[in-house]
């Protein structure tokens, strides 16, 4: 989480491959602490597309949960 983070600003896509809502990691980004458990990090940075692979044991209430903590995701979370 934190390495991913850090660099994926320099990235034009983060990709969550695995894994389900129970691991999660928190971020501050901007003086704001943001606890993503299903999004990729990506998702703090606009120009940064983020994709869930089906993998991804998705939880639709914790999923949209996360995502309304958050003002603009257009064209950033596929």
């Amino acid at each position: 989480g934190k390495i991913v983070d850090r660099i994926a600003k320099d990235y034009d896509f983060v990709v969550r491959y695995q894994g389900g809502h129970n691991a999660g990691h928190t971020i501050v980004h901007k003086g704001v602490k943001h606890s993503l458990h299903l999004m990729p990090s990506g998702v703090l940075y606009s120009k940064c597309k983020n994709i869930i692979s089906s993998a991804v044991v998705v939880s639709i209430k914790d999923l949209c949960e996360e995502i309304s903590a958050f003002e603009d995701l257009e064209n950033r979370l596929f």
